[in-house]
């Protein structure tokens, strides 16, 4: 599985604190996202130790909601934030994990993610939204590991007044 070499998987990592529901805050643009909003990414384990994965977002040009479902399995140690997912059968990217809140909390809070290379960038939350602290975080991160952060794309994701078909 192919990686950006200036990114490295999260070391201690643990499945049972990332499983669960998360918000695509932040990502960059690719023709399978294009014009979605309100993503979010749900993680779960299936009997098999591999991970349930269901990727779901409101394609805003159209006015419906599209969904997919995949599956990751590590690709090292389980202790590394570094899996292969796929959605097509027999053809897996990389979804390396690389950088994770330090909370004590039972959940992860945060994570940032890379695929294969520098194009590949999301930030996913517990909640719809983050702090500046962390919003900064993330795009320094990027910046600095060679990321294209002029072409992030703030992810709309739902508000109490939010009107949706």
């Amino acid at each position: 599985m192919n990686m950006p070499k200036t990114v490295q998987p999260v070391a201690d990592f643990k499945l049972s604190r990332y499983l669960g529901k998360w918000y695509e805050v932040a990502r960059l643009d690719h023709f399978f996202e294009r014009n979605m909003d309100y993503v979010t990414a749900e993680y779960g384990l299936n009997d098999d130790g591999s991970v349930s994965v269901l990727n779901r977002g409101f394609l805003s040009t159209r006015g419906v909601w599209k969904e997919i479902k995949g599956r990751a399995k590590f690709v090292d140690s389980e202790q590394k934030g570094y899996l292969k997912v796929s959605f097509f059968g027999p053809f897996y990217g990389s979804y390396i994990i690389f950088n994770l809140d330090k909370s004590e909390q039972d959940l992860y809070q945060y994570a940032f993610i890379s695929g294969p290379n520098t194009d590949y960038l999301w930030l996913l939350s517990r909640t719809p939204n983050v702090s500046e602290a962390v919003m900064e975080k993330f795009v320094d991160t990027a910046k600095e590991k060679g990321f294209n952060t002029e072409k992030i794309i703030w992810v709309r994701q739902i508000k109490a007044n939010d009107k949706l078909l």
